[in-house]
């Protein structure tokens, strides 16, 4: 059995196969550094117990949800004070709790957005309702 126009075909395949896979072999061992988000605000630095309301790595995995967690109690329920599990309260509040010691938004929640693959471009839904935090350069 004969093929006919064997040599474009294949030449064509070859070309395609190529093209198609150029972003996995391009970026091959070419691993982005993981963020190294900055922990130096004055608010952090004044504390004597340096410790999050959750242990970093929950803290890591679990942020957004505790955030719609929080949002969903304080503007459905109308609960403003959360629990830690050590007992410790919190005001559930993205603005005057958690920017006030993370005031270094672009050093601290932006760097690791960029890392996890958030377009530089899009804005978390965050600032939808909330004010971004002004930075002094």
């Amino acid at each position: 059995m004969k093929i006919y126009n064997a040599k474009p075909i294949l030449i064509g395949l070859a070309i395609f196969i190529g093209l198609a896979t150029f972003p996995l072999w391009f970026n091959m061992g070419k691993a982005a550094p993981p963020p190294d988000p900055k922990l130096d605000t004055p608010v952090i630095q004044r504390m004597a117990v340096k410790q999050c309301i959750m242990p970093k790595d929950q803290m890591r995995t679990e942020h957004m949800q505790l955030l719609n967690d929080w949002r969903t109690e304080v503007v459905r329920n109308n609960n403003r004070i959360y629990t830690a599990s050590d007992g410790k309260q919190y005001n559930m509040s993205l603005q005057n709790e958690c920017m006030n010691c993370h005031s270094n938004k672009s050093q601290f929640c932006d760097q690791c957005h960029i890392y996890a693959g958030l377009q530089a471009d899009a804005t978390p839904y965050c600032w939808t309702c909330h004010i971004a935090p002004k930075e002094n350069k």
